[in-house]
């Protein structure tokens, strides 16, 4: 069995437990040269969990943006006007034949290690619209990735009993639930009845919340299956039914549209699989079927579908059951302790 390489690197990051002031010094030195270049976690209106990440390369700024949902995509403009970071994006749609094309405009002002964002949208000979403010805050810099073989956990315990659904809940509960226990098997069935409005299916949590932790499980899914595992609620490990497929980050395994599998060792559609995910320090290894495939990678903000986007709060272990059904069983997580 082919496990993960130990990267040996003593040194244990602890900027969750630094004060306000101790964290504003660092990250505002780190950012003298562009007050906005960095990581953000976003607060999206409506109250939504986004990232923004500004980088400079050759005197060039970039950046990528996570809106809620859906994948983290490159901001196609980006620019600093005065103290204000501007960003445009835009869209294309067709209306009555013709090709419309609509402008985001999101513009930011720093305040410290928080930023202040508004966005608005434009079209060619209408008035703006969709005007909202919304809030982000700097993330620290990224420990270094920490020393696997120094980490110390608690036992282990089963947050699935294979009996019932003691322990987790639906995020909302106006969701319709899909979930159900049969034969030690976690289930979703997420059925649409023909003719009959969508049925939102609600995604299943843990009631606890977790900070640091080992997690393995077993998983099954059928043909053209979607569901996925979400640590502390914010990062994702994509279950999907990809095999055959060339290795991306939306593959099994892989953090969706974060960090892509280093090989393709699915299995098909229909075989149960196994998985064992470490997280700490923001840094995240992923074993599928006995194969390193994600090796202690840095993780640098949340995933679409996300709680929220701090990724210092602790947060559930919550399962994807909005879009396919799947199978899970014998889920079991060790917290780290040191």
């Amino acid at each position: 069995m082919k496990r993960c390489s130990i990267k040996l690197r003593a040194t244990r990051w602890v900027a969750r437990n630094l004060g306000l002031l101790i964290l504003s010094v660092l990250v505002l030195s780190a950012g003298a040269a562009n007050p906005f270049k960095g990581h953000w976690a976003l607060t999206i209106p409506g109250g939504g969990a986004g990232w923004l990440g500004v980088d400079e390369t050759g005197g060039k700024l970039t950046a990528d943006i996570l809106w809620g949902g859906g994948s983290v995509l490159p901001v196609d403009g980006v620019e600093v006007s005065g103290d204000r970071l501007v960003l445009k994006r835009f869209s294309t749609s067709g209306e009555r034949g013709a090709e419309v094309v609509t402008t985001e405009t999101i513009t930011a002002e720093r305040d410290g290690v928080n930023l202040h964002l508004t966005t608005v949208k434009s079209r060619q000979g209408q008035s703006e619209f969709d005007r909202a403010e919304f809030s982000g805050r700097l993330t620290p810099p990224m420990p270094p990735a920490p020393d696997l073989t120094k980490v110390e956990y608690g036992p282990s315990f089963r947050l699935f009993n294979g009996t019932n659904l003691d322990g987790w809940r639906l995020i909302n509960p106006k969701d319709a639930n899909g979930w159900v226990v049969h034969d030690g098997i976690l289930s979703n069935y997420p059925v649409q009845e023909t003719g009959k409005p969508h049925r939102s299916y609600g995604n299943l949590r843990t009631i606890q919340d977790f900070g640091d932790f080992n997690l393995t499980l077993e998983v099954n899914v059928p043909p053209g299956g979607n569901s996925g595992i979400y640590l502390r609620g914010i990062y994702e490990v994509q279950v999907a039914d990809t095999h055959g497929r060339a290795a991306n980050a939306h593959n099994m395994g892989g953090i969706y549209s974060r960090i892509k599998p280093s090989q393709t060792v699915e299995k098909p559609a229909g075989q149960w699989q196994t998985l064992d995910i470490t997280l700490v320090d923001r840094h995240v290894t992923v074993i599928l079927n006995g194969t390193c495939i994600i090796d202690n990678q840095p993780v640098p903000g949340c995933t679409g579908g996300a709680l929220w986007s701090d990724p210092f709060l602790f947060g559930p272990i919550y399962l994807q059951g909005d879009h396919s059904g799947v199978n899970y069983r014998n889920i079991v997580l060790r917290t780290v302790t040191r």
